[in-house]
């Protein structure tokens, strides 16, 4: 590896260094010393952030015989997932605090997770691609079971079995491709499309349809989305604001990139197979979400029907949509985040969150919790002042811009039907009385955390304007 190679890939080298350095701890320090593990993981992404940071401006780079890439959608993408993962991280606090003896496992296999999905976004080559993919799949399976309860060991296994079955219908897809073209470079691949003979072609495009079945499995997109409820709601929820947010960055940029540069011959036949996935998704997702009573099943429904919105920008083929999709996957990330978090501070002291009616007179009880569940519910809503209304009209505004007016006011609808849910939960806060109306009492570090996330929703949706120029100077440069 040379010097240039080492640039682009140290905050990656970094990562998985810090989790060696935790893997170690883990295996020489007690139980007392449990906190090292978290300290260490979140020193390891801020000095990342840095890192990233650093790389910001520089021009296209490429690293490892063009397997890996550095540029603008490389950089920004590794910065809003080690957003995610720090405000992951501390939202995972308290369960550490209840759980000393597992700080040091469940730090070790976030940091794996989080590196294979920064070298999932750097990945310019489809063997590298398929092992960043496992590399931040694998630990996420193990995180999911970490507490081996009942329904949390029985979620780990769905999620196991039904992650084992997509991979296998991405791998496969990528050998059909190979088969086809007989190359796994990007550029190559795209080369080749152009000149295959039909037979051939045929090949590359059944190919193309494994490939789209397993990534809309990672994305949890319909009709790939069974595994997402019951995950959502067996899972440790600091697990789910990791699982549920930076993940979702990364396989965006790694379709954008894979469907945008190899597969531009065969445009025609993928954009109606993603459209077809996203109008399931929000139809699925928004009709389903109605029912829930559970609040973890009810967002994880919630996400089903933001996967298709996002994949509203992604199927335009145009710059701006995938801008607009990359801004609506981090403001979806940052509401998660918060979602949970929320949930999270709200479950402090004995009182836990379970289902809907669980918030009932939270207004009473905690004012300013109640009021950043607000922020949060609006902001999933698409109601303006928060960044989810700019990330819809992103996405409407892109899909407009291809004259797909019909889709349009499809998502729309879903949208306004969509409202009904978030709405049902301020609803719950503000105007249903409390039996228990004694005051709820939260760490105070917990709440910083929440309120800083919901504050930058809030921020981000009052002054959206610098996050879309990023976004749009990634793929108009």
């Amino acid at each position: 590896m040379n010097i240039v190679d080492f640039h682009i890939l140290l905050p990656e080298i970094l990562v998985l260094a810090m989790a060696a350095l935790v893997l170690v701890i883990g295996l020489f320090s007690g139980r007392k010393q449990s906190s090292i593990s978290y300290t260490l993981s979140q020193i390891s992404l801020l000095i990342s952030v840095v890192f990233v940071w650093n790389q910001i401006g520089m021009p296209t780079l490429y690293a490892l015989h063009n397997m890996f890439i550095l540029d603008a959608a490389t950089t920004l993408s590794k910065l809003m997932i080690l957003i995610c993962a720090i405000f992951s991280l501390a939202y995972a606090k308290p369960f550490f605090n209840e759980n000393p003896e597992k700080t040091h496992d469940y730090c070790l296999l976030f940091l794996f997770s989080v590196s294979g999905m920064m070298m999932l976004v750097s990945s310019n080559h489809l063997i590298p691609m398929y092992l960043s993919l496992e590399l931040l799949s694998l630990p996420l399976y193990a995180l999911v079971t970490i507490q081996r309860t009942g329904m949390n060991a029985e979620a780990g296994m769905k999620y196991f079995a039904m992650g084992a079955f997509a991979s296998a219908l991405l791998l496969y897809g990528i050998s059909l491709v190979y088969g086809a073209t007989a190359s796994l470079s990007l550029s190559t691949i795209a080369n080749s499309l152009q000149l295959l003979q039909t037979q051939y072609s045929t090949m590359a495009l059944i190919g193309l349809v494994f490939i789209v079945a397993g990534l809309a499995f990672k994305f949890g997109a319909a009709p790939f989305h069974q595994w997402s409820p019951d995950i959502y709601q067996g899972a440790p929820t600091p697990v789910i604001t990791l699982l549920g947010s930076a993940p979702k960055i990364a396989v965006l940029i790694m379709a954008i990139r894979l469907f945008s540069q190899s597969f531009v011959t065969f445009a025609a036949h993928w954009q109606m197979i993603w459209i077809a996935v996203a109008i399931a998704s929000m139809a699925l997702g928004n009709i389903a979400a109605i029912i829930q009573n559970n609040l973890r099943r009810m967002l994880a429904y919630s996400s089903i029907a933001h996967m298709g919105y996002m994949l509203l920008g992604f199927v335009t083929q145009t710059p701006g949509g995938n801008a607009a999709a990359l801004f609506y996957v981090f403001a979806y990330a940052l509401m998660t985040l918060a979602g949970f978090g929320a949930l999270i501070v709200a479950s402090n002291q004995g009182f836990e969150v379970e289902n809907i009616e669980d918030l009932r007179g939270l207004n009473s009880r905690s004012p300013w919790i109640a009021f950043m569940i607000l922020i949060v519910m609006f902001s999933l809503a698409g109601i303006p002042p928060s960044v989810g209304f700019f990330a819809k009209v992103g996405v409407l505004e892109a899909v407009m811009s291809v004259h797909m007016t019909w889709l349009a006011v499809l998502a729309l609808i879903f949208a306004i039907i969509g409202c009904y849910y978030y709405i049902r939960v301020v609803k719950a806060m503000y105007f249903e009385p409390v039996e228990d109306a004694s005051p709820l009492y939260s760490s105070w570090g917990g709440k910083v955390i929440l309120s800083l996330n919901s504050l930058i929703i809030l921020l981000l949706g009052i002054f959206p304007s610098s996050l879309i120029d990023l976004c749009r100077a990634v793929y108009f440069s």
